[in-house]
């Protein structure tokens, strides 16, 4: 419309335009420049609607139009245009984004080279709330953090902790829910259910504190529901112009910037006392008696352990509180997310499903020491059995299946990375400097050229070998946690959590899916799903 008012007002018999008709003339042939220019491109992608390159707006339009079904839209993308495919965002934002989902870029992007692609300022403006932490720090700082959190989560005492605690809190709070659940004969939402165990046993693991949240009374938790704020909030900030967000931040004007302020404030409020009453507590029973959370084993490391870089930082809340809330958030919500997929495609896979119960036997038996418990079993069902991290160890083939969940549902779907200086990747795409990197961990799942002919197929076999070990060759090519430098120091936190309810929960129930949901993911940080899960919970009868 604006190009044919243009022309209307050129042809107007005003004086005026008489006068002015060599501007008139410029403009004219600058408008009709760029419709031939939106015409060219419009024929040019025409026949992939999936991706349209736009004047001015770049790539906007398409990102918006899908950003309901964003993770299946790279999908999209991928099958269409290849494992990776440069775009132009819009004019203003003078940005050039880049989507791959190539493992060989991958591998190259996050491990030969991160170097060259860290996550940026970009990244940590948009991820603001989570201050300096592990999960949003850069350059030296973030590899002086690195460097405890590696040695923390590898000592003894904190794998302790995560075992102790994840088994507790299924043993005490998921089991005797879903029992509760189970008599009632009740419908009950098992993302719901999922996202409290979680949420349970990392605060616990982190800060020492229980919110019980997973009660059979279904409380409401205001952190918690901050946090699920604060993230639909942060995943907006994805999809529109970061000029948009910022000037909204700036202003404090829209209710997506107001509602992660008034999040961000819910958390600080919370979290400053999980704070102040674990520096109380330490003070109280002194530095040598035995750590009880992740957040005192931080505070008790001792002058020789830290970093020079983290010396001044270590005494400050802020820190903590960063540190403590990025480690939350990489337990709670990730978890749950691979939890929830994972028992739905179960439902899809019945045959899988009788493996993993036929391997939970054969560990239950060896427990027993082949006492025969099946009349007990079915007598009295509680206290329900709790495989422990020994027990866990041997089950090879639910791990499998989880990697299998992982593969197709990845928690955290999408991977962005800055570059900083021209690149070359391994296929033979061109990097430009300050290219924003996008990778697809959801789209590489479901690549035929990457996983064969049955890529979109329920497969927990593929991670294993012929002799029923996992397969190292295929774990590779797992980026879920991440590859390289900054793989998830916490991956096995969440194999741990995953393992510990999955097999408690397997063994003791049947999960049944109730039929006609609609089952898609939901367009958010990490890949929950967009109407829950709908279940009912009976009670297993096992034949050993």
């Amino acid at each position: 419309m604006l190009y044919f008012q243009s022309i209307i007002s050129l042809y107007s018999f005003d004086e005026y335009y008489f006068k002015k008709w060599p501007e008139q003339l410029y403009l004219l042939l600058v408008l009709f420049f760029c419709l031939f220019l939106s015409i060219r491109l419009y024929l040019k992608t025409k026949n992939h609607p999936v991706l349209v390159h736009w004047p001015i707006v770049g790539i906007l339009p398409s990102l918006i139009q899908n950003a309901h079904r964003i993770y299946d839209w790279t999908v999209d993308i991928s099958n269409t245009f290849g494992g990776t495919i440069a775009g132009r965002g819009p004019v203003f934002a003078g940005l050039d984004i880049l989507h791959t989902c190539d493992p060989r870029n991958v591998k190259y992007i996050l491990s030969t080279n991160s170097s060259n692609f860290p996550k940026g300022l970009g990244f940590k403006e948009t991820f603001d709330i989570f201050g300096e932490g592990l999960f949003n720090s850069d350059s030296h700082f973030w590899l002086a953090q690195r460097r405890i959190a590696r040695m923390t989560f590898n000592s003894k005492k904190v794998r302790n902790i995560i075992t102790n605690m994840s088994q507790k809190v299924v043993q005490d709070a998921l089991l005797p829910l879903l029992s509760h659940v189970a008599k009632q004969s009740s419908v009950v939402d098992l993302e719901d259910v999922l996202l409290r165990y979680t949420f349970d046993t990392s605060v616990n693991i982190i800060f020492g504190r229980n919110p019980n949240y997973l009660s059979t009374s279904f409380p409401w938790n205001k952190l918690a529901n901050a946090i699920d704020e604060a993230m639909e909030a942060v995943f907006y900030r994805h999809i529109v112009p970061s000029s948009w967000w910022k000037f909204c931040r700036w202003f404090m004007i829209g209710s997506n910037e107001r509602k992660l302020e008034k999040a961000w404030r819910t958390i600080d409020q919370h979290l400053t006392p999980y704070i102040t009453a674990t520096r109380e507590d330490m003070a109280t029973k002194g530095i040598s008696t035995e750590e009880s959370d992740l957040l005192q084993v931080y505070m008790g490391l001792k002058e020789g352990e830290k970093d020079e870089l983290l010396l001044s930082k270590m005494s400050c809340d802020k820190f903590f509180r960063d540190t403590g809330f990025s480690f939350l958030m990489g337990a709670r919500d990730t978890t749950a997310s691979a939890l929830v997929w994972f028992f739905w495609l179960l439902s899809k896979n019945p045959c899988v499903e009788a493996k993993i119960l036929e391997e939970l036997k054969l560990v239950f038996l060896k427990n027993t020491k082949g006492e025969n418990c099946s009349s007990h079993l079915k007598t009295k069902r509680l206290p329900c059995t709790v495989f422990d991290a020994d027990d866990q160890t041997g089950l090879v083939y639910l791990h499998a299946a989880l990697c299998e969940c992982l593969r197709l549902y990845p928690p955290a779907p999408l991977n962005r990375r800055n570059a900083v200086k021209d690149d070359v990747l391994p296929d033979g795409t061109v990097v430009k400097s300050g290219m924003l990197i996008i990778i697809s961990s959801y789209a590489m799942g479901r690549m035929e050229w990457v996983w064969g002919k049955d890529c979109l197929e329920f497969k927990p076999e593929r991670w294993m070998d012929e002799d029923g070990k996992l397969n190292h060759e295929a774990m590779s090519k797992l980026i879920s946690f991440s590859q390289g430098p900054r793989i998830c120091v916490g991956k096995d936190m969440g194999f741990v959590m995953m393992k510990a309810a999955a097999s408690a929960m397997l063994f003791n129930f049947h999960v049944e899916v109730l039929e006609g949901q609609n089952i898609q993911p939901k367009p958010s940080i990490t890949i929950g799903m967009k109407n829950g899960l709908m279940v009912r919970i009976k009670e297993r009868e096992l034949i050993l």
